[in-house]
């Protein structure tokens, strides 16, 4: 996915602001496996996936517990590292070779004061990433397990062809010997 499209799909900009933007913006790739943001670090960069996928997890003593997965367009973003410049909670490892776009958060702030079509860009960007953090508390909180696998099933079906039945068991909150239960179930 370029660029371009992904600037628009948060929100449209004119030409030359999406320009300017696009200017602060360099392309950078890695591995599968690496780690692009450690829990406890602050992140001095927001990142677009323009191909391949992404988790983010919190580790806890016995076990990592993943709760997002970025695909291609999507942000992969530290929100506490973003908003307060202040050490981030999760870890994000990347679950293919990716490529990303890359943006320093000094330079988008700054660029949040000269231009307010950007800084306006910036306020739905983190829009859109609040909602979806408020979806994913509401179905924990009030689906169950099968309603979650359902919802997993009809909005992002591409996941169990390219993730680890671990890593999505973790995400819908049940071990993996309930999600092989609900999948047997469903067929």
């Amino acid at each position: 996915m370029t660029i371009e499209n992904i600037i628009d799909k948060i929100y449209p900009l004119p030409e030359n602001s999406k320009e300017n933007l696009i200017q602060n913006i360099t392309e950078v790739s890695y591995t599968k496996g690496f780690c692009l943001m450690k829990a406890g670090k602050v992140v001095p960069y927001i990142y677009f996936l323009k191909k391949g996928i992404a988790r983010a997890y919190a580790s806890s003593e016995n076990n990592d517990i993943t709760f997002w997965f970025g695909t291609e367009g999507e942000p992969v973003v530290s929100m506490k590292s973003y908003v307060e410049g202040k050490p981030g909670y999760e870890s994000i490892e990347l679950l293919e070779d990716c490529e990303l776009y890359q943006l320093e958060t000094s330079k988008l702030k700054a660029l949040f004061n000269e231009d307010i079509h950007i800084a306006n860009w910036g306020r739905k960007f983190a829009e859109r990433e609040l909602i979806k953090t408020e979806e994913l508390i509401i179905s924990r909180q009030y689906k169950t397990a099968l309603e979650r696998y359902k919802d997993l099933l009809k909005g992002k079906p591409y996941l169990l062809q390219r993730v680890q039945l671990g890593h999505i068991a973790s995400y819908l909150g049940m071990s993996q010997v309930s999600l092989s239960r609900i999948r047997a179930e469903i067929k």
